[in-house]
């Protein structure tokens, strides 16, 4: 999967691939889809919500560039596998998700595995989560027509924000850097994410 699918959409960062390498993905998906868990497609999960392709997994996070030693914020758990990979590259890693369930699914499997250094909180994570801010990177797994400020006030100088940008039919990586005095963004590849609710995310899906 991570030779035929990530690699070959660009992803070569050598600590993101080993990292994808490592996570057994099929773990993070619904028994009666674990056939397909390999194929570079994203899969339902309940909610309305979706496992993000591998090859989007692999675009994000080299976008995301972590260092070791840092702290990550996610916002979107989801089946817990983003941030499975992420644990791997970070010191550790917050991950928020409004849906109680899957927040409790997640949380179960990432303990299960062994990825003691991620954190689930299930709440609306347009909010961020301040007790831990600042953050070094943020990564944002949920479409939103613009990032909230309060995910922007809880970046560290320095850090960096990825989150998928655009109409609800189509995004793009918007990677924003935090400097001094102001945001330095830009955007990359076209994608395609489930809808950021909540608060300061869009209204409905």
């Amino acid at each position: 999967m991570v030779e035929r699918f990530v690699a070959a959409r660009g992803v070569d960062d050598p600590r993101v691939l080993a990292a994808m390498l490592e996570v057994p993905r099929h773990r993070f998906v619904p028994e009666p889809l674990r056939g397909k868990a390999y194929g570079d497609h994203s899969l339902p999960i309940g909610h309305g919500q979706t496992i993000s392709q591998p090859s989007v997994v692999g675009l994000m996070t080299q976008r995301l560039g972590v260092q070791e030693g840092q702290k990550v914020l996610e916002i979107g758990t989801g089946s817990g596998y983003q941030a499975a990979v992420l644990s791997r590259l970070a010191r550790s890693v917050y991950s928020l998700e409004r849906i109680d369930e899957l927040a409790r699914a997640a949380s179960s499997i990432l303990r299960e595995l062994g990825y003691q250094n991620v954190s689930v909180k299930a709440f609306d994570g347009t909010y961020g989560y301040p007790a831990a801010a600042p953050y070094d990177r943020i990564l944002v797994t949920a479409g939103t027509h613009e990032i909230p400020e309060t995910l922007l006030e809880q970046l560290a100088v320095g850090g960096r924000l990825v989150a998928p940008v655009g109409p609800a039919d189509r995004q793009r990586i918007r990677v924003v850097r935090r400097r001094k005095t102001d945001f330095a963004r830009e955007d990359g590849e076209e994608v395609v994410f489930v809808p950021l609710l909540g608060k300061f995310g869009r209204t409905s899906a």
